[in-house]
Order: structure tokens, then sequence, then C-alpha cells
């Protein structure tokens, strides 16, 4: 599919949704009282399919759209190369921006007006936004497309298996694409051979046949992994502001007035964090960093990623020292046993928030960048898309980690690390636990980080 295919399925989708909010068919009957008559299975279907749809199209907007407005820039003349990084800054700070309003300003109208007027603004800026990109298709720089990545990558795998009992050639010229300095791939640059990985380079050795596949493109993968598998433990750490930020919030004093803070509304401050962090990492950090390393960029992907990292592991050391607080105040008010809020402010819970937004600028920003530059020509978007996988398996592995810690702190009756009533608990070691691993893997980023090669492509497309 297109992104233009990709937002007009999100559109329609939102639409959908406007349907079964305002189609007195497609939605449940008003409650009476306390009375609320279920979904019938059509009306839930029309709900299902609005969001499957929702689904769908953003599963593909989102690794092809910061793609799409990278190719924009010209790698090759030096002041758009240098945009090209500021670009992706910004590209995130008006995601956060979205994110933002959608959270507050939409939230407000679809409990206070109607989710028919709730779903109906989204998808009119979505209808907006499909007319404003459909109308810039004169301006815009279009990447050939060079067919299926994943065909690729499986023709190299079995060439290279078929051709195990070959030797490779010293003469590396005999092996891969074409001679030239084009690649065998229209409109892409031809990546230069490199000398790990030398099996691979047998899917090249000619023998019966005169086809010759991109070894290197899954060198690049491959060589790619370690730096991914890292985002993961990063991800897992992003993940407790939707977990357990939450529940550590609920069991803190959210009173302010006679006003009572919704414990998820704390996620704000990531948002407002990363609009914050933005704008000052690209216009007030980047230019003196650049005077001191001479780098166009300040920073490099590998050391950006790297200090986000370690910011995430700060993140969870405020987490836990916070805890630890609302512990011994609850110790010494004798609440340990009640199941009741700690006179604790739910505002020592910002810093933890703030620190997990500058961590996001640094390392989800940096991966953006990271795998579309080092990524092949002709498989940014799949790139991108494998970078956005982090945060999915992050999500699974503090899944996995809390049920691994729950089932080895309860043994034997034991309340655990987090038991119901967070009083009697001890939250900060899991805090403590993901501090921990976070570390452990800084240190391995560090090494698989030193050890990259980076990719080596003809300045030619």
């Amino acid at each position: 599919m297109s992104l233009l295919q990709e937002m007009l399925t999100t559109g329609q989708g939102m639409c959908t949704m406007v349907l079964s909010a305002s189609v007195p068919a497609f939605k449940p009957v008003d409650c009476l009282g306390s009375i609320c008559p279920s979904a019938t299975p059509a009306q839930s279907g029309v709900l299902f399919v609005g969001l499957y749809l929702i689904a769908l199209g953003t599963g593909g907007i989102k690794p092809c759209v910061s793609s799409f407005g990278a190719d924009q820039f010209d790698d090759t003349d030096p002041s758009e190369r240098a945009k090209k990084g500021s670009f992706f800054n910004w590209f995130y700070f008006f995601i956060n921006i979205g994110s933002l309003i959608s959270s507050t300003l939409v939230v407000w109208i679809q409990e206070n007006v109607g989710w028919d007027i709730g779903f109906g603004i989204p998808a009119l800026f979505m209808g907006i936004a499909i007319a404003s990109f459909f109308s810039g298709t004169p301006l815009y720089r279009f990447q050939k497309p060079g067919g299926s990545p994943l065909t690729r990558m499986c023709q190299v795998v079995v060439a290279s298996l078929q051709n195990r009992k070959l030797d490779v050639p010293q003469d590396t010229t005999l092996l891969y694409e074409t001679p030239e300095k084009l690649s065998a791939i229209g409109g892409t640059r031809k990546l230069e051979h490199s000398e790990d990985l030398k099996f691979l380079d047998k899917a090249s050795v000619l023998s019966d046949s005169d086809d010759k596949w991109r070894i290197e493109e899954l060198k690049l993968l491959i060589r790619m992994i370690p730096i991914w598998a890292t985002g993961i433990v990063f991800s897992a750490v992003y993940a407790q502001m939707a977990t357990l930020f939450i529940e550590q919030g609920m069991v803190m004093d959210r009173r302010v007035g006679t006003f009572t803070i919704p414990a998820a509304s704390l996620s704000t401050f990531d948002v407002i964090s990363v609009i914050f962090w933005v704008p000052v990492y690209d216009k007030f950090l980047i230019p003196r960093v650049r005077k001191i390393t001479g780098n166009e960029r300040g920073f490099s992907n590998l050391q950006r990623m790297g200090i986000g990292l370690f910011i995430s592991i700060l993140a969870m050391v405020s987490a836990a020292l916070v805890e630890i607080r609302r512990l011994q105040i609850a110790e010494e008010l004798g609440l340990i046993n009640e199941h009741v809020p700690v006179p604790l402010s739910i505002f020592w819970q910002i810093p933890q928030f703030f620190l997990v937004g500058a961590a996001e600028v640094f390392t989800f920003i940096g991966q953006l960048e990271f795998f579309y530059d080092q990524s092949p020509d002709a498989m940014r978007s799949l790139c991108s898309a494998f970078s956005l996988l982090t945060t999915s398996l992050g999500n699974y592995l503090s899944s996995l980690i809390l049920i691994i810690v729950t089932s080895i702190t309860t043994a034997g009756g034991k309340p655990g690390w987090i038991p119901d009533n967070l009083n009697k608990g001890r939250l900060y070691n899991f805090f403590w636990l993901l501090a921990g691993l976070s570390f452990f893997n800084l240190l391995v980023y560090v090494f698989c980080a030193i050890k990259y090669k980076q990719k080596n492509a003809s300045a030619s497309g």
C-alpha cells in the first residue's frame, strides 16, 4: 500500500468510528439511570471495524511517513543533510503536539460534549491531512519501488545454502550486484562490499546461474540487530508510564484544592517533556555540541541513543526513590495495612515522567534517524517499521518481567513486590530491577555500538 492509501484507510476508520457514535442503529441505546443496555453484535462489529481500520492504516503510516519525509532531503547536499537531522526532531515534536491535544482537549470533548463530536474532530483533521498531503504531490521526491525486500533477503539465504560447498573468489568484484557504481535497483545507491558475514557471499558466487543477490542488504540488517535489540529494554522502561507509574500515582495524594487529578493524566508531563526537550536539543544543545565534536549533527546517532538509554536509568532511579519515600510516610502514619492513598503529592512523579520524555528525545528519535540512515535505500520503510517493533516487544518484555517477579515474590503466601495494596508492597524493588537491567543493557549497547560497522554506499544513486 502507498502512504496515501494508508492515510485513506485510517480516515475510513475514523469515519466508521463517527458513525458508530452518531447513527442510532450503530450505537447502543442510551442508559436509563444505572442500567446501560449492551451493544448488539452488529453494533460491536461496526466499532471494531473502525478500530481495526485505524490500526491497519496507522501501522502503515508510522514507518512510512518518517522515511518519506526524510527522502525529501538530498544526502549529497551538506545543507540539506543537516536539515534532515532536524526533520526527525520536529517530526517527533509535532507527533507529541497531536498527542497532547488528543489526550486533553479531545478527551474532554468526548466526555463532556459527546463521542460523536469527539470522534468527528480527529476525522475532520485526518481529512485535512489527506488533502494537504495529496496537494503536495507535484513537489515530492519519490524513491522508486525496489520490489519486496523480504523476497530479496530470502533469496540471499536460499542461495547461500545452495552454494555452501562453493569457494568464495578472492576478487570481490565477481560477487555482488553489478560492476558499475549504480545499484541493480534503480534509483538507489550501491552498497560496497563488506568483509564480515562471509558465508552470505556464497549467494553471489556464479555457478550455473547468473543471478547475483543483494547480499549487502541482508548483512546490513544483521549488523543492526544487536543495536535494535537494546531498544527493547528501553521500551520496557517506557511502558511503565502506562502501567506501574499509574499504579504508584493511585496511592499518592492526587488532590489539588477540591480537584482530584486522574493518575493517568500525569503521562501528559511526558508529552510536555518531549515538547520542551526537542527545541532545546535542536536549537540550543546541538549547535554547541557541533562545535566540540565537529559532527554536523552534534551527536552521532549511536551516541544520541546511548545518552537516552542512560537517562532512562535515571528515570527508574527517580521512580524508586519516590516509592521509598512514599512507603516511609505510610509507615510513619500507620498506613501500611490500609489500602488508602499516602499523603505524598502525586507531583513528585513529575521528575520520572520528565526524564522518560528526555530519554525519548534522545533514544526514540535517534532510532528513527539511525535506522533510516543505516538501512539500504530500498528498505527504509521496512527498517523504520523494524525500529517501531521495539515498542511492542518492550511492552511484552515488561509484562513478562512482571509475571516472573510476581511469581517469585509471592511464593509461600508472601504479598510480593506488587500486591493489590501497594502500601504493603515493595514496588521500589521492581524499579531498581528495571534500573539494573537498563544499566546492563547500556553496557551491552556500548559494546555493540563500538563494534558496529557503518553502512558504506556509493555516492551516486
